[in-house]
């Protein structure tokens, strides 16, 4: 069966965690593994993923040691998700408030 590895970069501007794993990651460019096979039988050509991965410790340069943790995509992306969430949700001061709005 004929299979294909793709990776695609990943940023996460804040220290992160992924569901699985107990360590906090530091934020930065994290690399994302896409193992997938080659589906016969079709009239067109279509891959199932078999596999995710999380690149973890490689340098910028391409050079040292990386441990490459299996995720769930679904955990990667409700990672970026809180990452990108506003950091700070509590309610507008009143300096935020337009002059139209009524102070109770």
């Amino acid at each position: 069966m004929s299979s294909r590895t793709t990776r695609r970069p990943v940023t996460f501007v804040h220290p992160f965690r992924i569901a699985g794993y107990e360590d906090e990651l530091p934020a930065g460019e994290y690399q994302v593994e896409l193992d997938e096979e080659l589906l016969q039988g079709l009239s067109f050509e279509a891959y199932r993923r078999t596999g995710t991965f999380l690149l973890i410790g490689r340098e910028a340069s391409g050079r040292g040691s990386a441990e490459m943790r299996p995720i769930d995509p679904r955990d990667l992306e409700a990672a970026l998700v809180r990452d990108r969430a506003p950091a700070d949700k509590a309610e507008p001061s009143e300096a935020a408030l337009s002059p139209l709005e009524e102070r109770s």
